[in-house]
């Protein structure tokens, strides 16, 4: 599986207990196998020259988790959200990304003033991209860094990412006036 990660740094030894407990997937080193997608999480470091890094990950003696964009993915990501420990114990989890304007706002979906059901809802709006977690050792020794590159500005895709955001806010506004 030929995997993704932009940032600001080249990464060949990545750590998966370096950042955040409570991400979509819990603690572990996000990647994704969409590089068009890859490109989009460094769009907004105006001040920094981003990078992409490129691996391989050797999956045939690995245990992974899969979730479709439904009640049990939210659950799962919603339990890590709130800080709970983590509830599955796979080398590697594949799933769909919760969108990130959802979660600016997650004190109102985790405050109680939407039902889950609500918050599902909102969370299935907007287009679905897939992110890969490594959450062991034993499938970060099977990650090869293959190479990084300096990713340089694309007009095309910074306008078309700009167009998914508005059709995406739109999109919401309109599942917001639904409840």
């Amino acid at each position: 599986m030929i995997l993704y990660h932009s940032g600001l740094t080249e990464i060949r030894s990545p750590d998966i207990h370096r950042g955040r407990k409570n991400a979509d997937f819990g603690q572990g080193f996000y990647l994704t196998m969409d590089q068009a997608f890859a490109r989009r999480w460094t769009l907004s470091s105006k001040d920094s020259v981003p990078v992409i890094n490129t691996y391989r990950l050797n999956t045939g003696s690995l245990e992974i988790h899969r979730f479709s964009r439904d009640a049990a993915w939210f659950s799962y990501i919603f339990n890590n959200r709130r800080g709970h420990p983590d509830s599955i114990s796979a080398d590697v989890i594949i799933g769909p990304i919760a969108n990130d304007t959802i979660f600016d706002t997650l004190g109102i979906l985790t405050s109680g003033l939407l039902r889950d059901t609500e918050a599902l809802r909102l969370l299935m709006v907007g287009p679905e991209y897939t992110q890969v977690v490594i959450k062991t050792q034993r499938a970060l020794d099977q990650l090869e860094w293959l190479e990084s590159g300096v990713l340089t500005p694309d007009a095309a895709s910074e306008e078309a990412f700009r167009a998914e955001q508005t059709a995406y806010l739109t999109d919401l506004g309109k599942a917001f006036q639904d409840d």
